[in-house]
């Protein structure tokens, strides 16, 4: 079973996380967490979270070099992986922006 949402992060509605998992029974199998901003009427990934390869990386992007090589972010299962990662954007989001635009 899957599901996939997007969530305003602030109240302007410029900053989404945009959440696509799937699980089987109670277990995560698969997901990607997608950190978008948009600007100057364009929107543009700042961070993705994933499980693609069946373990919990995370892919850094640069407003110059784009999408960065993989780093493993969490040694857990997917689901822990996804919940930590849930827990990093909602709590840092703004860095992560910042991070993109200085890169």
């Amino acid at each position: 079973m899957g599901a996939q949402y997007t969530e305003p992060l602030d109240h302007l509605r410029t900053t989404h996380l945009i959440v696509d998992f799937t699980t089987r029974r109670d277990e995560v199998v698969d997901y990607a967490l997608v950190l978008v901003v948009e600007e100057a009427g364009r929107r543009a990934t700042v961070r993705i979270y994933d499980g693609a390869h069946g373990q919990n990386e995370l892919h850094r992007y640069t407003r110059e070099l784009g999408k960065q090589p993989a780093e493993i972010f969490h040694l857990g299962t997917l689901g822990e992986g996804m919940r930590a990662a849930l827990t990093a954007i909602k709590s840092s989001y703004e860095e992560m922006i910042e991070g993109w635009r200085r890169g």
